[in-house]
């Protein structure tokens, strides 16, 4: 009996996810999903499954060992102490794991056979405004930390994952890393929710960006378009709708002082994952001038619709746009471009939207966390 034992612990292996910063929004989605698959996993046999989280009631899975640290988000001097130091520790007492997946973009000083990081933030790409200081300083302060932050440990990982092709190669550059190194593991397209195209017989044409009210986020050069298209056309020809209330953070509030009076404006509000289904399915068109993503969820969302998008021209956009029927771009800074473009579709001219063929990624790419654990564990 003592043997058998012996021979069981020898065959299983150690999976140990690092993720004490995941807590909301997309990034806490990776979570759950990474966890879900390895849950399954560990119950086929033969891996022991480790979560180190914030807490785990934020991603909870049978099969799973789990450590919690809810004091990390307290400061970037306890989340670097606990990525260099700590995490050794964890690894010391774990004897001997074979995979160790960080998913919040830093490489831990860790004991493991193998390494590997998920680049889940696109910052170290973000172009800053000035503004952007007066707004939220912690964004700037990010941005930099993270070009920082990225580079150590970096080549102790046997991949990188990213969620997108422009990611793989401007991470590439950056680091001097091989391209071979990036996996490129898209995100799902694929909804869940089932909501019936309404064509609207409104005469009102209907505009929606929905994001946060973070600054990168370029909510003013849509704004700035709408303005000038109000001046022009007058009232009731359009409609903005935005998932913001303007009263969130100081960016929200400075956008709800200088356009909240506007009648073509919309400051909704949030609105949960059904009601922006149903604004999906309602609205003419979406806009999207956000400055930096790393997908831009929202926009493989509503390309389902095969309903016009009027997109930043940056590479985010135009990757995660693929296999879109009706959409154009613009420049994220030009509020004239964009104000012409939704004159366009107000009156009837379809005629510069155009088609955007499916890309093919270059390996290593998949499409599954089952594909991404098989390539990680192989």
């Amino acid at each position: 009996m003592d043997g058998n034992l012996s021979d069981f612990i020898e065959v299983m292996k150690t999976i140990v996810v690092s993720a004490v910063t995941l807590r909301k929004g997309g990034t806490l989605t990776i979570l759950r999903q990474c966890l879900a698959y390895l849950s399954e996993l560990a119950a086929q046999g033969g891996y022991r499954i480790v979560a180190i989280v914030h807490q785990k009631d934020l991603a909870f899975y049978p099969n799973i060992e789990y450590v919690e640290m809810p004091h990390i988000i307290q400061g970037w001097g306890k989340r670097l102490w606990c990525e260099y130091v700590t995490m050794y520790r964890i690894s010391k007492q774990l004897a001997s794991v074979y995979l160790w997946l960080s998913l919040h973009d830093t490489t831990p000083n860790v004991l493991a056979e193998r390494q590997a990081v998920y680049c889940q933030t696109s910052f170290p790409f973000l172009k800053g405004k000035w503004q952007d200081l007066a707004f939220d300083y912690k964004i700037v302060l990010f941005t930099l930390f993270t070009r920082f932050a990225y580079r150590i440990n970096i080549h102790r990982n046997h991949y990188l994952i990213v969620q997108a092709e422009w990611l793989r190669k401007g991470f590439s550059k950056m680091f001097g890393l091989p391209q071979e190194k990036f996996i490129v593991a898209t995100p799902d397209r694929k909804s869940g929710i089932k909501v019936e195209v309404k064509n609207s017989a409104n005469n009102c044409y209907t505009f929606l960006f929905a994001s946060t009210p973070d600054c990168h986020k370029n909510f003013e050069t849509l704004c700035r378009a709408a303005a000038l298209l109000e001046r022009k056309l007058g009232v009731g020809k359009f409609k903005v709708i935005l998932t913001i209330s303007g009263n969130e953070n100081r960016y929200a509030r400075w956008l709800y002082r200088h356009w909240g009076h506007l009648k073509s404006i919309e400051f909704a509000g949030f609105m949960s994952r059904e009601q922006l289904y149903r604004n999906y399915a309602s609205a003419h068109c979406l806009v999207f001038p956000s400055r930096v993503e790393t997908w831009g969820l929202p926009i493989s969302e509503f390309a389902a619709f095969g309903k016009p998008m009027l997109l930043a021209d940056l590479p985010y956009a135009h990757e995660t746009a693929a296999g879109s029927r009706q959409t154009a771009f613009f420049n994220p800074q030009s509020s004239d471009t964009l104000k012409i473009q939704m004159k366009h579709l107000i009156e009837g001219d379809f005629s510069f939207l155009k088609e955007i063929p499916y890309q093919v990624l270059a390996e290593p790419a998949t499409n599954t966390w089952q594909e991404l654990f098989d390539l990680l564990l192989r």
